[in-house]
């Protein structure tokens, strides 16, 4: 699923570690991410809960789509930092999933939650 997300490998965004139900993803503030504030863009911090919300509730080989999701923006973040985002699951019950995104600065400080509703649809991420 990493090789075929172009967007994802575009932004630099770094696949750490995936397991049933979880996800951890990692990426670098460029200067091309600073919006006119000189701080992250949060269409970019979007992106990357979003990719670890995808990789954690496809970790079953079920493909899953977002069926909703919203995020809040906690603090400001710079350009140089390196973020990461921690996808968990909350609960899975039947074709509906609701996951947790913790995203945090290279401190170790929550930047961003993102929450994050999936639908299971037909086929598996990796052929059978």
């Amino acid at each position: 699923m990493y090789e075929a997300d172009a967007c994802t490998r575009a932004l630099g965004i770094e696949l750490i570690e995936v397991r049933p139900g979880y996800a951890r993803l990692q990426m670098d503030v460029r200067p091309d991410f600073l919006n006119g504030h000189a701080i992250c863009h949060g269409g970019l911090m979007f992106t990357l809960a979003d990719s670890a919300f995808a990789f954690a509730c496809n970790s079953y080989n079920i493909c899953t789509v977002a069926a909703g999701c919203s995020i809040e923006f906690l603090r400001p973040v710079r350009g140089g930092d390196r973020l990461t985002a921690e996808a968990i699951e909350q609960t899975l019950s039947g074709r509906t999933g609701i996951y947790d995104i913790r995203v945090t600065n290279r401190e170790g400080e929550a930047v961003a939650m993102f929450r994050g509703k999936s639908a299971q649809i037909k086929g598996t991420v990796i052929p059978a």
